[in-house]
């Protein structure tokens, strides 16, 4: 990729001893109460109890809930950062300028396959940490958010701005949870959102114009143009 993403956060400060126990107190508790149930229902009182140091002690480091979820979240979050960034294709770029880097439909079809790694193990930390407006001020959604914008300028697509939320709105913590509490699986998911990104992003696009003003041009690639039929939209 040669548009340059901004890791979420800078490295953390060092710390004396006694803060850093405390700090792993606190992230080992907050785990344990996050993934036993409701990460919405745990409060910060839950947390400082579980982890055996005064109110005090823990709102000096954290200051809510949402804080000490994007602390146990962010190593993870960090991995799959570097490896959107210098990994190996179809996550990573390859070599652009080589001409080997893959299509960006295949790009957005292996980040969803990886997120959807992310959000089957740690969905009670994103949820602990992302809920509501709250998910869009994060370094890690803003870094989501410029990748695949990326990708839609890439694969020539109008509006990318618009796009790229669009494109991020299934990864919601809120549906994944949804959808695998309704028996759906990993496998399942990852499939539908791979068809999601080939139709967004692949040969089959066609551009549609506004709401009322019926198709706009379609794209050479879409199965379709010039013979009359109808390319898939």
């Amino acid at each position: 990729m040669t548009t340059e993403l901004p890791l979420a956060d800078g490295p953390p400060p060092r710390e004396r001893a006694d803060a850093a126990r405390n700090r792993a107190k606190v992230l080992a508790a907050a785990e344990r109460l996050f993934a036993a149930g409701d990460p919405a229902a745990v409060t910060m009182d839950d947390i400082a109890r579980a982890a055996g140091i005064g109110r005090g002690t823990l709102y000096r480091r954290y200051p809510d809930r949402a804080s000490i979820a994007r602390a146990l979240l962010d190593e993870h979050e960090r991995a799959l950062q570097e490896r959107l960034l210098r990994g190996d294709p179809p996550l990573g770029p390859g070599d652009p300028a080589a001409g080997t880097g893959p299509a960006p439909a295949e790009r957005l079809a292996a980040f969803y396959a990886a997120m959807v790694e992310l959000l089957e193990t740690h969905v009670h930390l994103v949820l602990g940490a992302e809920t509501g407006e709250a998910r869009y001020r994060t370094g890690a959604h803003a870094f989501w958010r410029l990748h695949v914008a990326h990708l839609v300028r890439e694969a020539g697509r109008p509006d990318p701005e618009v796009l790229a939320d669009q494109l991020l709105a299934p990864l919601a913590p809120e549906l994944f949870r949804h959808q695998r509490e309704r028996g759906i699986t990993p496998a399942r998911i990852t499939a539908g959102l791979a068809a999601l990104a080939h139709g967004a992003l692949g040969q089959g696009w066609a551009e549609v114009g506004p709401a009322g003003a019926g198709p706009g041009r379609r794209s050479r690639h879409s199965p379709g143009a010039g013979r009359g039929g109808t390319g898939p939209v």
